[in-house]
């Protein structure tokens, strides 16, 4: 895919009155004192690739008035339970997590497309004869955990290349899962961008990569809430989007700069050149999915309407869903 120059990224802001007198009264108090805290559930320990979300020297958040609470979780799964349950206002979480709660029954939106560009892969060591979808049939094939995202995004690449579950042996390695890789106990493993920069850094050596997005390019995580939430929060939750979205040009304009405070914020990041990979790695996942669309975060709902149908037809979840009402309208790709 052809990448666009950051500063061709384009960033707009678009927040509307709420009929909810919490919201109005944050709107007309933006400047005073006390901030109105948003809780963020992630799907995860507060981690490198989220700087731009954890930093509290820039006042992304604090010149629209907010305070963000971080609550980590183990899983998508767990950002969704947090917003369902009302211990958090919006999640940080994947389509697949997304997807399950639709189908069943939870009624969510999805506000913003934060990873647009898929980040998972596939990796064999570099003597394998593993060099696209079709070679890992036969093959034992490395996943974090048998509910994780590399499952499910091992089995989105098998099914584009008329592969499935059957014609791999899949074994749960968990997230140290180069070591095996290493040691001869898998012929591939299914992996993140990120997780294979860290396997470099620890002393994996040539390999082959093959990446879901050169098959089928999908969003790895969306900020979702639940329906009532954004209706009783919707001018919160609209400001800050627009803060994440200053957030987010910021580390594509100064990522040595978030590799440096990734140092004090991220539980991962006491290497400061890693975090620099780490940071560019994400930077390029945040860029529009589609080359002529520059605005940061806007959701395709065709795309996702694609991977939840592929999703029903793996059978990882157990109805077909009409995506297009679970996506916010402001935040979803203009109609051509």
């Amino acid at each position: 895919m052809k990448k666009k120059t950051m500063t061709s990224v384009l960033i707009a802001v678009s927040v509307m009155l709420s009929a909810c007198n919490d919201t109005n009264q944050h709107k007309k108090n933006t400047q005073q004192a006390d901030p109105v805290t948003v809780r963020v559930a992630s799907w995860s320990q507060p981690i490198t690739e989220q700087t731009n979300l954890l930093v509290k020297d820039k006042d992304f958040f604090k010149k629209n008035n907010i305070d963000v609470e971080f609550i980590p979780g183990a899983g998508g799964g767990d950002a969704i339970k947090n917003i369902a349950s009302g211990k958090a206002d919006i999640a940080f979480t994947d389509p697949g997590s997304f997807f399950s709660a639709l189908d069943k029954g939870e009624k969510l939106l999805a506000l913003y497309n934060i990873y647009p560009q898929n980040v998972f892969n596939v990796v064999s060591l570099a003597d394998s004869d593993i060099t696209q979808p079709q070679d890992l049939k036969g093959k034992k094939v490395g996943v974090y955990s048998l509910s994780s995202g590399t499952r499910q995004n091992l089995l989105m690449l098998l099914h584009q290349v008329g592969l499935t579950e059957d014609d791999v042996e899949i074994i749960e390695t968990g997230v140290l899962n180069f070591s095996p890789l290493m040691q001869g106990q898998v012929d591939a493993t299914a992996a993140t961008d990120t997780g294979l920069a860290t396997g470099k850094a620890k002393g994996l050596g040539d390999v082959n990569v093959i990446e879901v997005k050169e098959i089928f390019n999908y969003s790895s995580d969306l900020f979702v809430v639940t329906e009532q939430a954004y209706q009783q929060k919707k001018s919160i939750l609209d400001d800050f989007l627009a803060s994440y979205k200053d957030s987010v040009q910021w580390m594509m304009a100064e990522p040595e700069a978030a590799a440096e405070l990734a140092v004090s914020y991220a539980i991962d990041g006491k290497n400061t050149a890693h975090n620099l990979r780490i940071i560019n790695l994400r930077n390029a996942s945040s860029m529009p999915i589609s080359q002529d669309k520059t605005e940061l975060g806007l959701l395709d709902p065709q795309n996702l309407q694609d991977v939840a149908n592929h999703y029903y037809q793996l059978g990882l979840i157990s109805q077909q869903l009409d995506i297009s009402s679970a996506i916010s309208s402001q935040y979803r790709l203009p109609t051509e």
